[in-house]
């Protein structure tokens, strides 16, 4: 790995700025020792892991369209005791990003005071967005809800934790969340989670082209990149320095891994574009990235990180 691809959370240091998005080549241990294996891949983001074992919402429930993707999975996974078994092996000196689940506030308490207890010294994330559980809201966009759960998970949690958040749409949405973020020992933030509740139509059929929740579901791919960056560039012009930013959304080329460093992520994560090419578009992206920065005579991504210019 190229030392000029180099990021650093909470003291964990990454050789590489590339992972997956969670929900994309994580459910099973075979999936992310993939990932791990990949000299292109910074670090593996297991699957957002609930109490129990999840199958999910009824299939179809992912499908893909020139511009991106729609999805309404239901948060299958393989439960958190599973995840945390793995996150906390010996995975080769490659950090493993243990991403959290909840159904209930007193559910994601449960679990994140097992990871307190457990061995596990690396980077929890705790994920605050998913749009594709039918009948429960996204947490984030209740900010009086966030703060409560923040100063409660804060009063016991002390190994580093961030959070994964959906996208935003307003300024005083970005100053809202900002500030209530801001008032915790935050390792990160990830951003964006799908943007919730997208209909695509099959002309064709004159149908949805999902099943669950009558079609309705998360929107990711190419489509969301502006979006993406927008969330991307207003946390990190609101956020203390110490919260790092996984970017995560639109990511095609490394031209979209450029802007997303410019905007000032730290990592950069990939998902309807993983889904559509497997594992090889790392070494893809990485290459396009390097040869973006030699045509700019960048030595390192710290030299244009967050530096977006405004006219």
């Amino acid at each position: 790995m190229t030392n000029r691809l180099h990021a650093t959370i909470a003291d964990i240091n990454f050789e590489g700025i590339l992972a997956n998005a969670s929900g994309v080549h994580c459910q099973t241990k075979e999936e992310l020792a993939e990932l791990l294996a990949s000299p292109y891949v910074a670090t593996a983001v297991t699957k957002s892991s609930t109490k129990e074992v999840r199958t999910g919402n009824p299939k179809p429930s992912y499908y893909e369209f020139e511009q991106g993707s729609i999805n309404s999975m239901g948060l299958p996974n393989n439960g958190f005791d599973y995840y945390l078994d793995y996150v906390s092996q010996d995975h080769s000196q490659k950090p493993v990003i243990l991403s959290v689940a909840s159904l209930s506030m007193t559910e994601g308490i449960e679990l994140l005071k097992r990871v307190q207890d457990s061995d596990f010294q690396g980077i929890t994330e705790f994920n605050l967005s998913c749009p594709n559980v039918v009948g429960k809201p996204q947490v984030a966009y209740d900010f009086e809800t966030t703060h409560q759960i923040l100063t409660e998970v804060f009063k016991f949690f002390k190994k580093p934790l961030g959070v994964k958040l959906p996208p935003y749409f307003d300024f005083a949405h970005f100053d809202q969340m900002a500030d209530i973020l801001n008032q915790f020992p935050l390792s990160h933030i990830n951003s964006v989670n799908s943007i919730g509740n997208g209909l695509y139509v099959d002309v064709e059929t004159e149908a949805s082209v999902i099943k669950p929740k009558k079609g309705f579901g998360g929107l990711g791919g190419a489509m969301i990149l502006p979006t993406a960056l927008a969330n991307v560039r207003a946390f990190r012009e609101r956020l203390n320095p110490d919260i790092k930013i996984i970017g995560t959304g639109g990511v095609t080329s490394g031209e979209e891994v450029f802007a997303h460093i410019l905007c000032g992520a730290d990592l950069v994560s990939v998902g309807t574009e993983l889904q559509r090419q497997g594992i090889g578009l790392f070494e893809k992206l990485q290459h396009e990235l390097l040869m973006i920065m030699n045509e700019k005579g960048y030595q390192s991504i710290d030299e244009f990180k967050g530096q977006l210019k405004t006219m």
